[in-house]
């Protein structure tokens, strides 16, 4: 095949421009090919804007710093506001003729709760994870419009890994905040969580029995040191095993002494309370770990009741058209390349491929994908110049149907949320 270097310009599409998408977006941008981001929201940030919490002020504006350099690029076409399989579809890009098509479409469908029925009960007692937090990093913008939630004192959690925890800080922080202005004192968010609830109250003398609050529960179920808290290293030792379990217990020690809600391990929920239309609790069942496995323990079935639930066991991609699932994630060739089964030159990458919010490990696979794809496309014949200058047209109608004006800067200083 030609060389690409002879036939002309690469043109790559990028559908999702945040950590694992705009890393991509560098390697292609370096090399001089055209780099097209389709981005579903205003903004390009992700779950670094809608899912890390609020209180990550420095590491927000870190990585919204270093997706901005990477996406402010002469040889970068932003198209925001578009969401693929709503305002366009994957075959309609495919059909464009481009060189390669990147997801990066993220993760941002809950993984269902196992119990029966629980989904009927969604916003009637029953929360997942991704809009609470969602609500939680914008409920106090002037401009926001987006649905309401409660977070009441004494919520069910259910989950295990980092982002459970960060549904369980939001819970306590919330719950606390009220309380001490109940009582006109300090209970700015910031605060509380930078000294924790602990420390904080200790200052002022009080606890949580004294200001009423309970706390929320969080329900695992599994062992402590089975916690996705701390990643062991690869091909890890028996040894090594064991002592990423210590770490990961002595973390989970941490945060209970520093915002003092209850946790019980070992733990599956197994089926529901309810009343009326709404839900009441949940029954849990105690667990032994067998093979890395949690396996229900017969006759220790309880009910615990609760305000609300809150289920927070990982987020999945949301099926596309046109790409087959194994699973809960895209079917995939190889993890290391991206390449998607049955459709030749379209890969995946970050969290859609690794099912991992980390935000380390979605830039280790944005980079890892991208220059996979980079290697791929030397021994590619680039599209001729009347191809390019034709997906450069669709691009702009694209942005233009936005209110697009095609400066980057722009743009991203004209949707910064209002104070």
């Amino acid at each position: 095949m030609a060389n690409s270097e002879a036939s002309g310009k690469q043109a790559v599409l990028v559908v999702g421009g945040a950590v694992a998408g705009s890393e991509a977006v560098a390697q292609f941008a370096r090399r001089g090919f055209l780099t097209i981001v389709i981005e579903q929201n205003p903004r390009p940030y992700g779950k670094i804007e809608d899912g890390l919490p609020r209180w990550h002020v420095k590491l927000r504006r870190q990585e919204y710093d270093k997706i901005d350099a990477k996406l402010d690029q002469p040889n970068v076409r932003f198209v925001p506001l578009t969401k693929l399989g709503r305002d366009i579809t994957l075959e309609e890009i495919l059909s464009w003729g481009l060189s390669a098509v990147c997801l990066a479409v993220g993760a941002w469908r809950d993984r269902p709760l196992p119990v029966a029925g629980i989904d009927a009960y969604i916003d009637r007692g029953f929360y997942y994870q991704n809009p609470f937090v969602y609500w939680f990093n914008h409920y106090e913008e002037p401009d926001f419009k987006g649905p309401k939630y409660d977070a009441p004192d004494g919520t069910i959690v259910v989950g295990g890994g980092l982002a459970s925890l960060d549904v369980v800080k939001i819970l306590q922080l919330e719950a606390v905040g009220r309380a001490l202005k109940a009582r006109g004192l300090p209970g700015e968010m910031l605060e509380l969580e930078h000294k924790g609830i602990k420390r904080s109250l200790d200052a002022l003398g009080l606890t949580l029995a004294d200001l009423g609050v309970k706390g929320c529960i969080l329900y695992y179920r599994r062992r402590v040191e089975d916690m996705p808290l701390q990643e062991p290293p690869d091909n890890a030792t028996p040894e090594q095993m064991a002592k990423t379990g210590t770490v990961r217990r002595k973390l989970l020690q941490n945060f209970l002494d520093k915002y003092l809600f209850t946790f019980h391990e070992r733990h599956a929920p197994v089926g529901l309370i309810a009343e009326g239309d709404q839900l009441a609790g949940l029954k849990f069942a105690e667990t032994e770990v067998k093979d890395g496995r949690a396996v229900i323990k017969p006759g220790t079935e309880k009910e615990v009741r609760a305000p609300l639930v809150i289920s927070s066991i990982g987020s999945i991609p949301e099926p596309l058209q046109g790409i087959e699932m194994k699973g809960e994630l895209f079917r995939i060739k190889d993890e290391n390349t991206g390449e998607v089964e049955g459709l030749p030159g379209v890969f995946a990458l970050g969290n859609t491929v690794t099912g991992k919010g980390n935000i380390q490990v979605s830039l280790t696979h944005g980079r890892l994908v991208g220059l996979h794809v980079c290697e791929y496309l030397r021994d590619q014949p680039a599209p001729p110049p009347t191809k390019v200058a034709a997906i450069e047209a669709k691009v702009k109608a694209l942005q233009e149907k936005v209110g697009y004006s095609g400066n980057y800067k722009e743009w991203i200083a004209n949707v910064e949320p209002a104070a």
